[in-house]
């Protein structure tokens, strides 16, 4: 019998002198009155403090390959249990899952999954990880750390699909369970952060940072290009160099095309050539891995050796057609190890 679903303690709030209690997840610091919800409507304060309402909530359970988070230098090749709840906090106009992180009635899109259950369901399928995903796991941080803590006594790992929206010791205590992560970068100025998404760039440079520098979570990041928007070349020269500079050349940066959705429907695709001009701004930075995803790209889903440029990894769609790495992840030409989890 599914476990029933209940409240949730938090600790990541404090008491303000007006009275009202401060959220201090995510850099918005919502501030609640008694029975008050946040912007990500699943975190509410109740009998003096702030309770998490969708813990033990899936909005559905799906088996992906990985390279559909995407993640193609952590253990590429494989499946991977993903699930979300419900909620965000961010209001990205052009959000693909608007229907889930913009749910305001939980319990429609929900059905009871306890942290032990996700990580048998993973082990019983021979499936070696879990993605928290669809939404934004900040939001469902205590429900994805419990499941993270289940997965790894399971000997299955964990990964967080996130906007990297995060108030650092939330971010410290959330990564710590964290194999691996991919982050959004969804754009490089603060006027896109905050009149297309509603944050703040600054935050999630910061998480970039943090997750590359101090954890041992494996990174890498995505940016979903939208005409017009953010796919200028200065843009991306920024971006792409920030990157270098910040985070090492060895971080698997994706490029991904945009669809219209949501509040964006009026604008057009992403056209292909956005994203291969996107790709050699990145490569010609010091970027060593650099990929293209939404579209048909042989050369832009191929992983290469940063030393000889072999092919070590490419891909039809989602699917590995060609492993070359030995099993530590070296390239059979050179001997150079490929970073990643292999």
């Amino acid at each position: 019998m599914a476990p029933q679903t209940f409240i949730v303690s938090t600790k990541f709030w404090h008491k303000l002198p007006n009275g009202r209690i401060q959220c201090d997840v995510c850099p918005r610091a919502c501030k609640l009155d008694e029975g008050q919800k946040g912007f990500c409507f699943v975190r509410e304060r109740q009998d003096d403090q702030v309770v998490l309402t969708t813990y033990g909530k899936s909005s559905g359970l799906a088996v992906d390959p990985i390279e559909k988070k995407p993640l193609f230098h952590f253990l590429p090749g494989t499946e991977i249990l993903s699930f979300g709840t419900a909620g965000c906090n961010l209001n990205c106009q052009f959000c693909q899952n608007w229907n889930i992180t913009k749910s305001r009635e939980a319990d429609i899109l929900s059905s009871p999954a306890y942290p032990d259950e996700i990580a048998k369901a993973a082990r019983d399928r021979g499936i070696p990880s879990v993605a928290f995903t669809y939404n934004e796991p900040v939001v469902f941080m205590e429900y994805a750390i419990d499941t993270a803590k289940a997965c790894h006594e399971a000997g299955i790992k964990a990964v967080a699909v996130t906007n990297g929206y995060m108030c650092g010791d939330a971010r410290g205590e959330f990564y710590h369970h964290m194999d691996a992560a991919n982050i959004d970068l969804k754009a490089f100025t603060e006027r896109f952060y905050k009149t297309v998404c509603g944050g703040s760039l600054a935050s999630v440079l910061e998480s970039l940072i943090y997750v590359k520098k101090e954890t041992k979570t494996w990174l890498e990041i995505t940016t979903l290009l939208i005409p017009g928007e953010n796919d200028s070349e200065e843009e991306i020269e920024k971006l792409t160099q920030w990157i270098a500079r910040n985070l090492g050349p060895d971080v698997p940066l994706h490029f991904s095309a945009f669809h219209p959705d949501f509040k964006m429907r009026d604008f057009i695709r992403t056209p292909p050539a956005t994203l291969f001009r996107a790709r050699e701004v990145a490569l010609k930075n010091g970027l060593h891995f650099v990929y293209t995803g939404n579209i048909q790209d042989e050369e832009g889903s191929t992983t290469y050796c940063a030393n000889c440029r072999q092919s070590l990894l490419e891909r039809g769609g989602f699917e590995i057609t060609s492993n070359r790495l030995d099993k530590v992840g070296r390239c059979p030409a050179c001997n150079t190890i490929c970073p990643g989890v292999f």
